[in-house]
C-alpha cells in the first residue's frame, strides 16, 4: 500500500473524528480531566527537570503539550481536575477541625461530615447501578467485598447445596476468593467448585446457553454463582437480567463482580432483580488506583426486622460477619456491645471507610452527575467503541495480518473496551513502541492488548490517533 493511500485511509478518518467531535455533547467533560501529556508518561521525575526547564521565552517542546492517547481507563481512570480540590477541602477541614470534623458540618464545604460520608457517597452511586441509596454500600475493596458477601450468603451443605459455579478465565482474585471459601468451609474446589467455559468459542467468550447449560447440570447441588458483568479479557458483557432470573429459577443466590461494567455500562440492579454485586471505583469510575469499593445488596436481602432491645435480635436479620461501623447508626456511639445492624447495604460494613478515599471517589461521581448519568456516557460509547472497529478495519493489510478483535462485535454485548489479540510474541515490542508514541493501553499476557476509550475524557481523534500509532507499531515490530 503506497504513502499516499496510507495518508487518505487517515485523512479521511481524521475528518470523520473531527466532524463526530464537533457533534458530541459530552466533549466539554474532557476538560474535566487531567490528561497526561506525552512528555509526562516519558518522564522518570514527578517534575520537570530543571535542565530541562525552557527560557519562558522559547516554544515548548511539541511533547510537553501534546497531551498523549491514553486508552487505559478500564485499568486506571484518570484524574478529575476536582479531586485535589476536594481533597484539599478534606485536608483543610480535619487541620482545622480536628476530631470535629467528624460530626461539624461547615457552612463554605460542600462536604459531608465524615460521618456522613459514606451515605452521601452511596447516593453518588445508586444511579450508577440502578439501585436504591439503602442497597448500596461504599466500602472495604472488591475482593474483601466478595468475602463479606460470601460469608454472608453462601451457606454450604454438603450433603446438599455446595458448589459455586464461576467463568473459567475470571479475574484471578475472584479464584483465590472462591477457592478460600471452598476450603474455609472444610470443602474441596475438587468437588464444589465449577467452571463455566464454551466448548465452541476459541477466545473465551461464553454465552448465554453456555452458562444456562452448566447451572442446569449443576442446579441440584450449587449454592452460589460468581459471574462477572463485563469479562476483563475478552470485553464481553453478560445477559445479567436473563442469567440472574434463570438462576433463581433453579433457587441459587448470584453474585456479580462488577469491576468493568461499573461506570461504563448502565445497570439496573434492583429492577434485574440481582441477589447482590461488589465492585472496584478506579477503573471507569476515576476514584484512584485502590480506591475505596463497593457493594449492592438486594433490599429483599438486608431486611431488619427486630430492633437492638428485642430478646433476640440478631433472629430479624441475616448472618453476617459484623463491624461497628454496620451497627444502627442511632445507637453506634452509645458504645454498646451489642450488635445490631442498620437496615440495607449499610448494615454490611465494618470499620469507618477511608475518607480520603471517599472523598477521592466522591469528586468523580460528580462528574457523573454533570454528564447526566450513564444513558448518554453509553450512547457516546457505543460510537466511540464502533469508530474504534471502523479505524482498526481500515489499517493495512499487512498490520491486520498481525491482530484480530477478540471482543463481540454486537455493540450491546461488549462496553468500551476491545481486546486485540497480536500474533505470537509481539504484545513487549508493540507496548515498547507505544511507549516511544505517547499510547497508553492496558496489556494482557501473552497476547492481548486492552484499548478503552471512556467517554468521559476521550475522543474521537483519540481513536484515530491509537489506530496511526497501532499500524505504525505492527509494521515496525512485523517478524
Amino acid at each position: 500500500m503506497s504513502a499516499s493511500s496510507d495518508q487518505s485511509r487517515f485523512s479521511n478518518l481524521r475528518a470523520q473524528a473531527e466532524i463526530l467531535d464537533g457533534e458530541d455533547g459530552l466533549r466539554h467533560l474532557r476538560d474535566e480531566f487531567h490528561v497526561p501529556t506525552k512528555a509526562d508518561i516519558k518522564r522518570t521525575t514527578l517534575e520537570r527537570h530543571p535542565q530541562q526547564q525552557q527560557d519562558r521565552n522559547d516554544p515548548a517542546p511539541a511533547d510537553e503539550t501534546t497531551t498523549c492517547t491514553y486508552m487505559c481507563g478500564n485499568s486506571l481512570g484518570l484524574q478529575p481536575k476536582r479531586t485535589a480540590t476536594r481533597i484539599n477541602q478534606y485536608l483543610q477541614t480535619w487541620s482545622t477541625q480536628g476530631v470535629q470534623g467528624h460530626f461539624k458540618p461547615l457552612d463554605d464545604s460542600p462536604l459531608p461530615t465524615w460521618l456522613d460520608a459514606d451515605a452521601r457517597a452511596a447516593k453518588l452511586m445508586a444511579p450508577i447501578v440502578g439501585a436504591g441509596e439503602s442497597e448500596v454500600a461504599v466500602m472495604q475493596t472488591l475482593t474483601a467485598n466478595l468475602h463479606l458477601l460470601m460469608s454472608a450468603f453462601y451457606r454450604p451443605d454438603p450433603k446438599g447445596k455446595h458448589k459455586i459455579i464461576l467463568e473459567s478465565k475470571a479475574f484471578p482474585s475472584d479464584h483465590f476468593a472462591v477457592l478460600s471459601q471452598i476450603r474455609h468451609h472444610g470443602l474441596s474446589p475438587d468437588t464444589s467448585m465449577v467452571t463455566i467455559e464454551s466448548p465452541y468459542s476459541e477466545d473465551a467468550l461464553i454465552t448465554t446457553y453456555d452458562i444456562q447449560s452448566v447451572i442446569s447440570k449443576h442446579a441440584a447441588d450449587t449454592a452460589l454463582i460468581l459471574l462477572p458483568g463485563i469479562q476483563y479479557y475478552t470485553g464481553q458483557l453478560l445477559d445479567i437480567p436473563t442469567i440472574t432470573a434463570f438462576a433463581h429459577k433453579h433457587d441459587i443466590f448470584i453474585i456479580w463482580d462488577l469491576a468493568h461494567a461499573v461506570g461504563n455500562v448502565p445497570l439496573h440492579l434492583h429492577d434485574w432483580d440481582v441477589d447482590a454485586a461488589a465492585w472496584c471505583t478506579y477503573k471507569y469510575l476515576n476514584g484512584g488506583p485502590g480506591c475505596i469499593g463497593g457493594m449492592f445488596i438486594n433490599s429483599r436481602n438486608s431486611l431488619v426486622t427486630t430492633t437492638i432491645t428485642d430478646e433476640v435480635p440478631e433472629r430479624g436479620y441475616g448472618k453476617r460477619l459484623s463491624g461497628w461501623w454496620g451497627n444502627d447508626k442511632a445507637t453506634r456511639f452509645q458504645m454498646e456491645t451489642k450488635f445490631h445492624p442498620v437496615k440495607g447495604a449499610a448494615g454490611f460494613q465494618l470499620s469507618n471507610p477511608s475518607i480520603l478515599d471517599i472523598t477521592s471517589l466522591s469528586a468523580s461521581l460528580e462528574v457523573f452527575e454533570l454528564a447526566g448519568g450513564l444513558a448518554p456516557l453509553r450512547e457516546k460509547s457505543k460510537k466511540l467503541t464502533a469508530f474504534l472497529e471502523q479505524a482498526l478495519s481500515v489499517l493495512s493489510e499487512d498490520a491486520k495480518k498481525l491482530f484480530r478483535i477478540i471482543t463481540p462485535s454486537d455493540p450491546d454485548q461488549r462496553g468500551a473496551q476491545l481486546s486485540l489479540l497480536l500474533a505470537d510474541d509481539l504484545l513487549n515490542p508493540v507496548m515498547k513502541e507505544f511507549e516511544k508514541s505517547g499510547v497508553v493501553v492496558d496489556e494482557r499476557k501473552p497476547d492481548v492488548i486492552r484499548v478503552a476509550p471512556a467517554p468521559l475524557y476521550n475522543s474521537f481523534a483519540d481513536v484515530v490517533a491509537f489506530a496511526e500509532a497501532f499500524e505504525t507499531a505492527l509494521l515496525a515490530v512485523r517478524k
